[in-house]
């Protein structure tokens, strides 16, 4: 499903700001976005764009300009949103009142597409991006977890008490290896890439010799991680060889992602790396559900304990759920990130 960067919310709460005469801190799903004084009210239907949503370069958007203006790798210029800090709130995507073109819409609408917004993607380096070979393949669903401030209040499972795992959200770049009918394939998050021994996500294959391994499973399966290392995302976590850390399994055949326990039977029996497990049995609260899974995604990382962690993914161990939670303070701290 594609990430619904802007759509149709109603305001659920505004508050006003210590020390602020003109700003004032609006709710809405789980986010707290700073607003002029007197723009919205509460119950006011309004858009909400999200961070790392990418607006197009038009008159409305202009006074993004000066913090928000980025060009991306195909050329298209236009403002990324990202998580900022003003008068000691924290403000996370945008608020702006319904179009007139927009004026039969609803509460719930995706206008991502309608209002020629697309997801940031910063560039890539060219010892990453590889030779294509093709798009990401249909039959591999791709990894996305929704964020905590929306799956709490758009996601039909009430995750309050749940049992769950939580792993480390590593800083990366998404990798997914497959071994389907014999023929094994590696991909970004978009992308099946050619096999090249100068590219990285193929220089992390072969360090960990996946080829072989997953074809001694003699079964039709896709493992997906995160890419890390040197020349990666600044290798927050200071590592000597690129490797990959693997979050999911996908069994091909049944259609189905791995549990928890197929998963890390697979990774053990491969001998490969998983994500950081920080909890193996976790109850989720059962109120402020956001606050605190915000709250517990800022410390620091497993792999590199002088660096921040960038969040928490977290996963139901008997009900079939799944969110990220990004650390704030990581994303205030990040240049490329939100």
């Amino acid at each position: 499903m594609e990430r619904k960067l802007a759509s149709i919310v109603r305001i659920l709460d505004v508050h006003p700001i210590a020390g602020a005469d003109a700003i004032v801190v609006a709710t809405v799903k789980g986010w707290k976005v700073v607003v002029k004084k007197n723009e919205f009210a509460v119950g006011d239907l309004a858009v909400y764009y999200e961070i790392d949503s990418f607006l197009p370069a038009t008159p409305q958007f202009e006074f993004l300009r000066p913090r928000c203006y980025k060009k991306m790798s195909d050329g298209r210029e236009g403002f990324r949103l990202k998580t900022v800090k003003l008068r000691g709130q924290i403000s996370q995507g945008l608020l702006t009142p319904i179009p007139a073109s927009l004026s039969n819409a609803v509460e719930g609408d995706d206008v991502t597409a309608v209002l020629n917004v697309v997801k940031y993607e910063p560039p890539i380096p060219a010892q990453l991006a590889g030779e294509i070979k093709g798009l990401f393949p249909s039959f591999i669903p791709k990894t996305d977890e929704e964020r905590i401030q929306n799956y709490i209040t758009e996601s039909e499972v009430d995750v309050r008490g749940q049992d769950a795992y939580i792993t480390e959200k590593l800083d990366g770049s998404s990798f997914t290896a497959y071994i389907r009918n014999n023929e094994f394939g590696i991909c970004s998050r978009n992308l099946e890439l050619k096999p090249n021994d100068d590219n990285a996500f193929w220089q992390a294959a072969k360090f960990l010799n996946l080829q072989d391994k997953l074809a001694s499973l003699d079964r039709n399966i896709a493992l997906q991680g995160e890419l890390v290392g040197p020349g990666v995302q600044g290798n927050l976590y200071a590592l000597k060889n690129r490797t990959v850390y693997f979050f999911t399994g996908y069994d091909i055949d049944a259609g189905r992602r791995m549990t928890f326990g197929e998963l890390k039977e697979v990774l053990e029996l491969l001998k490969l790396p998983m994500v950081p497990v920080l909890e193996y049995s976790y109850v989720l609260p059962t109120e402020n559900v956001v606050e605190n899974m915000l709250a517990y995604a800022e410390a620091k990382s497993a792999l590199n304990p002088k660096a921040d962690r960038e969040g928490v993914v977290v996963r139901g161990l008997t009900q079939e759920f799944s969110f990220k939670a990004i650390s704030n303070k990581y994303l205030l701290n990040d240049p490329e990130l939100s």
